[in-house]
């Protein structure tokens, strides 16, 4: 009896283990309510819905494997997407046909997906504004965008509109005054490139709506007259300064009592130069008895071939009056010593300012 006992046992504990897998899986599965993973979208003329037009709905996707659907819709404002939205009365099929009551407001769908565990909801975006079966309806005029400039570009704005699907347009001229316009030849895109010809007039563009009822045009404001640019370019040209003259030492000579220095100043202004030269007796002092001559000097200013004597007092002054063209001029000095003068005794300082 006791060799059949464990079987049994066995036999049981497998039961219980099966029984308590299932009650876990059951009680797992019953948190699996349908979840949405795509949206549910409008279908038909919803973009521009007309009175009479039928719309439908599709269920989008969801986990959970629902087991059936239904469906709610709703009128909304013609502003913003699914605003102040209302349920509609008896709408609660996957089909909807556009009524007189739904004319300027836009239209969206609710979706209920349901299975044994619970149910999920999503919605639709909204429709385009209901319009009423005739031509459409302009609520504000075009405009134009841009600045009527020869060689600029003017773009078209439609304005607002009911029941309108596609849109057309014509660039015109107009005089002075924006009266008396006339269309321009192939100027029918929604933007336009002022020509020459548009100068000192004034534009304007006509916009033609239409839907499957008919087609109603509206004209925008004129612009101002069209005039020409002016290109107008500015080049900066960057002048260096005027540098410091150079003075550079061709020779010094001595012949008899006087000493010859000639040097070459070159200035990039080719203006005036002032020239100083100053005299430095070396060796041997000045005997306090003897009086410094004060005789007179000349001095030689060569440029071009021409020699131009100029006589100063002694020492010799600033030299104001020399107009140096840039590296071209030498310059000489004569100097007539007042005493004998010993073997370089005289040296030259020469500074130009």
């Amino acid at each position: 009896m006791r060799c059949n006992t464990l079987p049994r046992m066995t036999a049981v504990l497998v039961a219980l283990a099966l029984a308590g897998l299932v009650a876990t899986t059951a009680s797992a599965h019953t948190s699996a309510a349908p979840t949405q993973t795509s949206s549910p979208q409008l279908q038909g003329s919803a973009a521009q819905p007309f009175v009479g037009d039928r719309l439908s709905v599709s269920n989008g996707t969801w986990s959970g494997s629902p087991t059936k659907y239904a469906y709610q819709w709703d009128r909304c404002d013609p502003t913003g997407d699914r605003q102040h939205c209302v349920p509609i009365t008896g709408a609660t099929s996957q089909s909807y046909t556009v009524t007189g009551t739904d004319v300027s407001h836009t239209l969206h769908a609710n979706v209920s997906a349901t299975n044994a565990d619970g149910t999920g909801k999503a919605d639709t975006k909204g429709s385009g504004v209901v319009a009423d079966r005739a031509s459409p309806k302009s609520a504000s005029r075009p405009r134009i965008s841009g600045t009527p400039l020869v060689g600029g570009t003017l773009t078209a704005v439609n304005g607002t509109w009911t029941g309108a699907t596609t849109f057309s347009y014509q660039w015109q001229q107009c005089d002075q005054s924006g009266n008396n316009c006339v269309d321009i030849a192939g100027a029918t895109g929604k933007t336009y490139g002022v020509r020459s010809t548009d100068a000192g007039h004034e534009l304007g563009v006509l916009v033609k709506a239409s839907n499957r009822f008919g087609s109603t045009t509206a004209g925008s404001d004129r612009t101002e007259q069209a005039t020409v640019t002016v290109q107008t370019t500015t080049s900066v040209v960057t002048v260096a300064g005027n540098r410091a003259p150079i003075i550079s030492f061709l020779s010094l000579k001595r012949v008899g009592l006087k000493l010859y220095a000639r040097f070459r100043v070159c200035d990039d202004s080719g203006t005036r130069v002032t020239i100083t030269e100053r005299d430095n007796k070396a060796l041997r002092p000045v005997p306090s008895n003897v009086v410094k001559s004060r005789e007179a000097r000349a001095c030689s200013y060569v440029t071009a071939g021409s020699v131009t004597r100029i006589v100063v007092p002694s020492p010799l002054p600033a030299l104001s009056a020399l107009i140096v063209p840039p590296c071209a001029s030498t310059i000489a000095f004569a100097i007539a010593s007042p005493m004998p003068l010993p073997p370089l005794a005289r040296s030259r300082a020469l500074s130009t300012r």
